[in-house]
Order: structure tokens, then sequence, then C-alpha cells
């Protein structure tokens, strides 16, 4: 068999691909959770936020009546280790279209001393159910054809800030933002890229919090290089993804201080914009 074929022989489908393995959670009482936080997803030796707030969502899909991500909001308070973790969560208030809740991922240092790492609050509903009218003035980002944009497997030399996660991502960046890369950052707080996993998953409304922080940080293109760790992030997500790979924009307008948003956008093949985030983060200076 071609390789080709044989590789969408192996599409994965939603709920059994590496991704839902491994943001999988335990149920050990009720609103408590066990997980193994996997090292496929770390990024600088760090595991990655974005892998860890779909960790979270999850969790708080299991534990609150309506299935889908509203709006999550994120405070990154130490880093996260892959290993075991315990995730606990609390239901804020239930509506008939809208439920809250809260929950908190909790490590152990080396004493046995509980560590939280994240404390995320959230509203969830039911995307299914919001009607079709959408009245925007918003345009998918301009990125030129797959084929033409450059992912890490496309790199002469290991990419600065690039890891484990890279392997379980189908990334395609948008030659534009990739001065950095070439040891010649455009000093514009851009990133462009096609977005999707890597064994063929499909997006939905869990990865999305994902995508909304996969992407090398705009930072590179402002000539900084090394971590870049979340403070804060909110994602919004608007709109079950239709089948197909993601479009996705980052832009940071200002650092100030040590510190820089990015705003994220996230587009389907059918031209929605199904997701969008705030994040701040703190850069290395000097």
């Amino acid at each position: 068999m071609p390789e080709a074929a044989s590789a969408a022989a192996r599409r994965a489908m939603i709920g059994d691909s590496e991704f839902d393995r491994d943001t999988a959670v335990t149920q050990r009482a009720p609103g408590v959770y066990d997980i193994d936080l996997s090292a496929g997803w770390t990024i600088i030796n760090a595991v990655n936020g974005g892998y860890l707030l779909a960790v979270l969502g999850r969790a708080l899909a299991h534990a609150l009546p309506h299935p889908d991500p509203f709006t999550v909001s994120a405070h990154y308070l130490t880093a996260s280790q892959p290993g075991p973790a315990l995730i606990r969560t609390d239901v804020v208030r239930t509506g008939r279209t809208l439920s809250t809740g809260q929950a908190s991922l909790i490590q152990y240092d080396d004493e046995g001393n509980e560590v939280e790492r994240i404390r995320v609050l959230a509203s969830y509903g039911d995307l299914a159910a919001l009607p079709d009218d959408v009245r925007t003035t918003a345009k998918p980002p301009a990125i030129p054809p797959m084929e033409q944009c450059f992912g890490p497997q496309d790199s002469p030399a290991p990419i600065p800030g690039s890891s484990a996660i890279t392997d379980r991502l189908m990334l395609k960046l948008d030659p534009a933002t990739l001065g950095w890369a070439l040891g010649q950052p455009s000093g514009n707080g851009e990133m462009r890229a096609w977005f999707g996993l890597a064994d063929g998953r499909d997006a939905d409304p869990l990865s999305l919090l994902l995508a909304v922080d996969a992407l090398p940080p705009t930072a590179f293109e402002l000539g900084l290089t090394g971590w870049v760790p979340t403070v804060e992030l909110t994602a919004h997500v608007r709109a079950r993804p239709a089948a197909g790979p993601l479009r996705v924009a980052i832009t940071t307008r200002n650092l100030a201080g040590g510190f820089l948003e990015e705003d994220a956008e996230v587009w389907d093949s059918e031209d929605r914009l199904v997701a969008q985030s705030r994040q701040l983060a703190r850069v290395r200076l000097g």
C-alpha cells in the first residue's frame, strides 16, 4: 500500500486518537479526577499550556451538565511536569443554557506537598443548540496554500523552542512569519499556520483549546528566544469546527515590562471563526 494511502487508512477518529488518550481523566470521587500528564506534549521541558487547558476542559465536561466549553479562563500558577496529577472540580452554577464550574490541577513536590499548577473558571453550553445567525467583520487569515508553508520537519536544523509536541501536530507555518527560524526575525508580532493533529483526527471544541496555544510564540518574530510562559489565558469557543485543517493566526501588539499579550483566532475549513483567545505571557529580555 502506498505510504499516503496507508496514512489515510490510519487516520484517527475523535475519541480514538493520541490527543484523546492523553487528555483522558479517571474519576476518583465526585468532582475529583486523576490523569497522567504525557511527556509527548512538552515544549522546552514544560507541559504545553494548550494541552493542559484541554485536560482541564475534559474534566469539566464530565463534571458539568453541558458538553461544550464556551469560555475558559486559566491562570497558570506554576509549571506543570509530565507525570501524575490530580484535578479537583467544583460546580458553581447550572442553568438551562449555560453551566459554570471551576477546576484546579494539582501535582506534588518532593516532600509530598500539594502544588497547584493551574486554576480555571469556565462556562459550558451546547454549541449545537446555538442559532446560525452570524454578523461579523472578521476575516480569515491570508495564509499561502499548505504546500507553500513549512513545518518543523522542513528545518535544516532544530528550531529553537521545538520539542516533543511538534511530533503530535500537523503544523505548517506561513513563510512570512518564519524569519525567526532563519535568524532574521521580522520584528512583527505575528504567527500564522495551518494546524491539525498529526494522526489526522479532526478538530472538536476540546482540541480548539489546544489550538489557541500550540504555535511558536510571537516573541520569536520580535527577536526574542526561549520559553514564553503563559500567565493567564482566556479562550472562547464559538462553534463546532468543520472537518479539515484549521488556520490559526496570532498577533502581539504590545510588549512592555517583560510581558506581552497574544490574541489568537482559529478558523475552520468553511471559513468560520471557531475559537478566539487572549493570553498574557512573560518574556525573558536581554
